[in-house]
């Protein structure tokens, strides 16, 4: 699930902690980098539990309207078509999923208001009054509300994000509202992959994809506090008219980094670097930092290739 980008995020807000912490040790450094691993995972597996709370208080929705209707002497007919959906009952009684929220000690609690709001927007939509209405209902239709749900009801939600601030106080958490979009593509891939014949044993998605990837950030949250003083004067020596003590902090970490990965991972292409720590720039730096990280990346570079001390090229520029 947590790929080389969300990887590299996390390193570089692991190693802004870590050198803003003089006391800070690198083992306190790499104990702080799989904690935020931890979180993100967390994030993944409360937002797949947020099926079993919006059917949860759909179903009060129901009992609360029979109720009325027995108070007041109304007829009042039930539609249970969301409430039995199979889809959130597979997740609800999903072993792996249903083991981490005990375990973990996952709870809405403080994002009640939230699944209120969520489930008032649900019911004033086309697709919700679609999927209730229809004559008929298959699998496939009930896989399909909650895609529109996870892919389109709750991305840029205010609600939600609000309520991902309190949940992640409450988790003791970091980076929920950070990671809270990606995440989210993750749930609806998890839903994309149930079918009819899923049973509580159905797999997840693993917080990693592949043990390389934990070990990448590992060795570039090492290799990177190891080589500080080294890739620092390599980047001082092509600041030119910038003073070293000028250049926000950010930027120099983004540039340590870079130049880590670069010089240390040879199978990475030179391109995927490069653009990936732009993209951190763009992401938790000043608006015009990209700019000035890749001119100095490729001044230095065009060094590290007289001094042989790399062979990598950028493809347009073979």
């Amino acid at each position: 699930m947590i790929n080389r980008t969300m990887v590299r995020t996390r390193v570089l807000q692991t190693l802004f902690a870590f050198y803003k912490d003089e006391d800070k040790t690198t083992a306190a450094a790499h104990k702080e980098l799989l904690h935020s691993f931890s979180d993100t995972y967390a994030l993944y597996i409360t937002l797949l539990d947020f099926a079993n709370e919006l059917t949860a208080y759909a179903q009060e929705q129901i009992e609360d309207a029979m109720q009325r209707a027995k108070i007041t002497h109304t007829t009042y007919v039930p539609n249970h078509r969301f409430v039995q959906n199979r889809v959130a009952e597979q997740l609800f009684q999903n072993r792996q999923l249903r083991h981490y929220v005990t375990e973990q000690h996952i709870s809405w609690e403080a994002g009640q208001e939230a699944i209120a709001a969520v489930y008032k927007q649900l019911i004033e939509t086309d697709a919700y009054r679609q999927y209730m209405d229809a004559p008929e209902n298959t699998y496939e239709d009930d896989r399909k509300i909650w895609k529109f749900i996870y892919s389109n009801l709750l991305p840029e939600n205010e609600d939600m994000l609000s309520a991902m601030e309190e949940l992640e106080i409450a988790q003791d958490a970091a980076n929920w509202t950070i990671d809270y979009e990606v995440v989210l593509t993750f749930v609806a891939k998890t839903i994309r992959h149930f079918t009819a014949d899923s049973d509580n044993n159905a797999p997840l998605l693993q917080m990693f994809d592949s043990e390389e990837e934990l070990q990448f950030g590992e060795r570039l949250l090492s290799e990177t506090i190891a080589h500080r003083d080294e890739y620092q004067d390599l980047i001082n020596a092509h600041l030119k008219n910038w003073d070293a003590d000028r250049v926000a902090y950010m930027d120099t970490i983004i540039l340590r980094m870079a130049l880590t990965e670069i010089i240390n991972f040879p199978d990475i292409a030179l391109e995927v670097s490069m653009n990936e720590y732009i993209e951190l720039s763009k992401e938790y730096s000043s608006a015009k930092s990209y700019i000035f990280i890749n001119g100095i990346l490729n001044e230095t570079l065009l060094e590290l290739r007289q001094q042989n001390r790399i062979f990598k090229q950028l493809k347009n520029n073979k």
